[in-house]
Parts: structure tokens; C-alpha cells; sequence
């Protein structure tokens, strides 16, 4: 069985912090290919005080979509918008949103200049932003609120004399600083050792209970989804097609593409499903259900049994809305 998540103590609420509304991110394919859709039609809501966990294989789209929402990438279709405005790509509102809404890097490694002291790193983002306060009292604070005390014995030592865990701490400080209202997670625990995972999972509850943080957890783990998440959006060939509360979507799914992530998890019970056909590419959607090619429904003849093999084949399910109500985009569970 997949072990209990932890409580969490902070109740998210019903509006929308961060809203992506029919999100595409098209990118120009080679020598007069067809565009590869990386974002394909994403509707998506993160309320304040929620985490939700943007889950698939590499290649899905999750980092594009992860990117769009920063600002770091701006869409060939649809809106963003962060407390109820939308998203400007440029100018003095992208910085002053870029404040608000920080980036936390899997590889604390590859995001920390190893010339720059810890205290350099984690008030980098105070310079870059003009601050005019206390920049040291600044850089304590975000240090201890990461886990690093007493903050001062960190401020003069360099990347390579900290652990993994700590870098990670560090890379946590350096969003933290600036005293953002939403943290973009990307694989924040795929580089570290398997001791030092649960500690940094924990802290980032601990910051989302204390502070109020909403995140965007972006991860192909399933288990670390589990965990953390109080959402969680399933994404295939740049489209969510599950989404839901976590224990809900992790405990039943109901997507065939869900179902064979969840079996291949030491936990999960029954002989992994192996999916067939090639690995999705962006530029060449198959019509029809995106995942058809490869679902174990369609080629066990289960959805022929249900009568919706055609549909699957021809007749796209739609896009999901971001509400965070449990939703399905298979014509399979559809008809169950």
C-alpha cells in the first residue's frame, strides 16, 4: 500500500491564485514539420495555501507547462492570469509578478554559482528586485525558515562545502527571500539521496502550513505526488487527462495512463502495465483519444466490450476544466 500522506493544517481556499485557461505553447517544428505542441490545451487552477502535483513522463509537456505559468515562456493560446489579472510576458508587471512567484530547481548543483557565497546566492534575488530593507536580516530570516541555523554559520561558505540537502535548503532560501506567494517546484527531490528527500518534502509543508504557500509540484513520481500533493493533474502528450484530490485519483484511478503509471510503484499491487507504441511526439497528436495508441484498454478489447473503441480512436475527450474537481478526459471511464 501506498503509506498515508501527511495532514495538513492549512485549509486551501475555493478561489484561484494562479489560473491557466486553455493553455497552448506551440514551438516551430524543423525543416517544415509540423509545430510541436508542448502545452496542448491545459486548464489549471492553484488555490491559496494548496499544493498540486503536475505529474507525467518526460516529454509530456509539464516542464513547458511549468515554464508558461512562471512567465518564462509565453503561450500561442489561452491566458494566465495570478490574482485575478492576467499575466503580462514583458515589462515592469512580469517582474514585479516574478517576485511573487518563484522557481525552486531540481539540481541545487546546476542553479547555485559555485563562486557565490550562500549569503550571495540568497540575497541575489533581493538586489536583482531593489530591496531596501535589512538585506542581511532578510537573508537570516529566509536561511532559518529553510532549515540552515543558526543562518549565520552558512552565510560565508561556498556550494561545495554543503551537502545536497543543504544546497537545496539554500535554493529554497533564495525563493524564499522574497517573500513569494507561490513556489514552482520543478523535480525538487530527484537529486538528492533518498534520506534527504522526506526532510526537504517536509519542509516544504512545513513552509506551506507556516507561511500560507501555495505550489506547483512538477514530478514524474507518483509516490512523492502522494506525499505532498492536495491535487494532483495528470498530464499526457501535453494535455491533462486526470485530475482530482490525491488520495482519490492515486487510490482509483480511473485513466488507463494513470492506472499504468501507478503499476509500475513497489507498492502497487499485480504485474506492471506495459504500454505499447512509440513515445508520444508533440508534433504528430494522433486523432482521436491522444493516448489511444497506446492504452491497454483499447488493445485488451475492453473498450471495444464497452462500445467506446471507436471513440477512442476518432473522437478527441475534451479538455478538463482547472476547478480541482475529480475529472477524466477517457471515453472508457466514461462509460463505466
Amino acid at each position: 500500500m501506498i503509506p498515508t500522506p501527511p495532514i495538513a493544517s492549512v485549509t486551501p481556499t475555493t478561489t484561484a491564485l494562479l489560473s491557466a485557461h486553455r493553455v497552448h505553447v506551440a514551438f516551430p517544428g524543423r525543416h517544415g514539420a509540423s509545430d510541436a505542441r508542448a502545452v496542448d490545451g491545459v486548464d489549471l487552477d492553484i488555490r491559496r495555501g494548496e499544493i498540486v502535483a503536475l505529474v507525467g513522463e518526460s516529454g509530456c509537456g509539464k516542464t513547458t507547462l511549468a515554464r508558461t505559468l512562471l512567465g518564462l515562456v509565453t503561450p500561442t493560446d489561452g491566458r494566465v492570469t495570478f490574482d485575478g489579472r492576467p499575466l503580462e510576458y514583458s515589462g515592469h508587471s512580469l517582474k514585479a509578478y516574478r517576485k511573487r512567484v518563484q522557481l525552486v530547481l531540481q539540481d541545487p548543483s546546476g542553479s547555485l554559482n559555485p563562486r557565490h557565497t550562500v549569503y550571495d546566492a540568497v540575497a541575489e534575488g533581493l538586489r536583482i528586485h531593489g530591496h531596501r530593507g535589512d538585506e542581511q536580516a532578510a537573508v537570516a530570516g529566509a536561511l532559518s525558515r529553510a532549515g540552515l541555523r543558526p543562518p549565520e554559520r552558512f552565510f560565508l561558505r561556498y556550494p561545495h562545502e554543503l551537502s545536497g540537502g543543504q544546497r537545496q535548503r539554500v535554493v529554497i532560501a533564495g525563493a524564499l527571500v522574497l517573500e513569494p506567494e507561490l513556489l514552482v517546484a520543478d523535480e525538487p527531490v530527484a537529486s538528492l539521496d533518498a534520506s534527504v528527500r522526506g526532510e526537504i518534502l517536509a519542509l516544504l509543508l512545513r513552509l506551506r502550513d507556516e507561511l500560507g504557500l501555495s505550489a506547483l509540484v512538477v514530478t514524474h513520481d507518483l509516490g512523492l505526488a502522494w506525499n505532498i500533493a492536495d491535487r494532483v493533474a495528470v498530464m499526457y502528450l501535453g494535455r491533462i487527462v486526470e485530475t482530482g484530490p490525491v488520495e482519490q485519483v492515486l487510490t482509483a484511478p480511473r485513466h488507463p495512463y494513470t492506472q499504468a503509471l501507478l503499476s509500475v510503484l513497489p507498492e502497487a499491487p499485480g504485474d506492471p502495465v506495459v504500454l505499447t507504441g512509440e513515445p508520444p511526439d508533440p508534433s504528430r497528436v494522433p486523432s482521436g483519444c491522444r493516448f489511444h495508441a497506446r492504452c491497454q484498454i483499447l488493445a485488451g478489447g475492453e473498450a471495444e466490450r464497452a462500445g467506446v473503441a471507436e471513440a477512442c480512436r476518432t473522437r478527441d475527450p475534451g479538455i478538463l476544466t482547472g476547478d480541482g474537481t475529480a475529472q477524466v478526459a477517457c471515453h472508457w471511464a466514461a462509460a463505466r
